[in-house]
């Protein structure tokens, strides 16, 4: 005999609920993946040479098994992505800013004074549907802009171009061309209006979330086929042979392309021209406009070392974003900074003092309490950001110099890995 819950509904009833809810991506569920141009011999290799360096040796094998996968829904860390400590990290923790700024700013309702009934920590505590949705946005937010959607110039018309595996193969193996299980599998989708975009990603999210899966990868390539190869390759201005560095998180590139849609090595506002009595001055394209989510980096070590020469920093354009919402390079490892008040940087009595969140997708996660008011350092104390200031400390004081900064828990390493 079955016995009635506290709800009236049976323990059969009550399991298939259950089990229907945990199993969205059922094979029934599953759309099949139709249309599109088959991948061609030509663009399966300028794809691999320009992402990764070379179509005659594999990728890392890490771009292949990372998929875009969110924490447990409704709980504390329920905006974050997770993944474990690779060279897809770069690309992630890009990501990862633009689903905190579609969850904080861009899907709540608008008010004249920019407030909400509901605190900001509730919009960081998503359910299952949201997760899904913040996904699908960021995705076609960054493919979208690699496109050139939101900075359309007269006489052109955006592509977006996405690309999802099949099990048909179009690039046999050969000296020339080493398979790697995906990039010989895709079908080749444009898109010239966001809208259908974020309808094809919500349609097909599940390719990028299935575990074990290749979601980062199918990113990384959106957001290059988008942008275009030979686009991608005159932004990177012969400072790196291809789009992917050999660093253990990946290069800032991407994390340049995600933001500003342009794989610029260079974070300097607009153009710079560089030369000498013996050149004829070049320009360096930085950043062009304000972005809508920020960078900060701080290279570790001694800045005065002989390779400071070559290390960018950002300017004003990336450290002072549309939101408060920055991608962090600390030490070479990413994270995210951000605020839940949309108005801190735009208000100088916000920006006084008020709490700031950092979070990687290895799952580290602290608060902090960063005051720019002016302090009293004549008692000859020594100020936090001078000796024993952490790494992070060092990179918020690359924005906020002068700031002093209380830690709410312990000061963790920002390279360690989750316990």
């Amino acid at each position: 005999m079955l016995r009635k819950n506290v709800l009236g509904t049976s323990q059969e009833e009550f399991y298939e609920r259950v089990l229907y809810a945990r199993n969205k991506l059922l094979a029934g569920s599953k759309p099949a993946v139709v249309g599109g141009k088959p991948i061609t011999e030509e663009v399966a290799n300028e794809l691999r040479v320009v992402t990764f360096g070379s179509a005659s040796c594999p990728p890392r094998g890490e771009w292949v098994r990372t998929p875009l996968t969110m924490r447990p829904p409704d709980q504390t860390l329920g905006y974050g992505l997770s993944a474990p400590r690779n060279g897809a990290r770069a690309l992630l923790s890009g990501l990862q800013a633009h689903i905190i700024k579609w969850l904080l700013f861009d899907s709540r309702p608008a008010t004249k004074d920019n407030k909400s009934a509901l605190p900001p920590d509730t919009y960081l505590r998503p359910s299952e549907d949201r997760q899904e949705e913040a996904l699908w946005r960021a995705c076609s937010e960054v493919i979208w802009r690699c496109a050139g959607g939101f900075n359309v110039q007269s006489g052109t018309e955006p592509t977006a171009v996405v690309g999802l595996p099949t099990d048909h193969t179009y690039v046999q193996h050969s000296s020339h061309y080493y398979q790697d299980g995906i990039t010989e599998k895709l079908h080749l989708f444009d898109f010239t209006r966001l809208e259908d975009l974020q309808i094809f990603l919500k349609r097909y999210l599940y390719l990028f979330q299935t575990e074990e899966g290749s979601g980062a990868l199918l990113l990384l390539y959106a957001v290059v086929l988008s942008r275009g190869c030979e686009n991608v390759k005159k932004d990177l201005d012969g400072k790196l042979p291809y789009l992917v560095s050999a660093h253990v998180e990946g290069s800032l590139n991407i994390v340049t392309l995600l933001l500003t849609g342009r794989a610029t090595p260079y974070l300097h506002n607009g153009v710079l021209y560089v030369g000498d009595e013996d050149h004829y001055a070049m320009p360096q394209f930085g950043i062009l406009g304000r972005s809508p989510v920020g960078l900060l980096v701080w290279y570790g070590g001694d800045d005065n070392a002989k390779n400071s020469d070559n290390r960018q920093y950002p300017g004003s354009r990336l450290k002072t974003p549309a939101m408060p919402i920055w991608v962090t390079s600390c030490s070479g490892h990413y994270g995210i900074l951000f605020n839940t008040n949309r108005e801190l940087l735009r208000n100088y009595h916000a920006e006084r003092r008020f709490d700031i969140h950092y979070y990687t997708c290895g799952g580290c996660h602290v608060l902090l309490n960063v005051d720019t008011r002016a302090h009293d350092d004549s008692s000859g104390v020594l100020r936090n950001d001078d000796i024993n200031a952490t790494p992070l400390e060092k990179l918020i004081h690359t924005k906020w110099q002068d700031a002093k900064i209380t830690w709410t828990g312990n000061a963790p390493y920002v390279g360690e890995p989750p316990k």
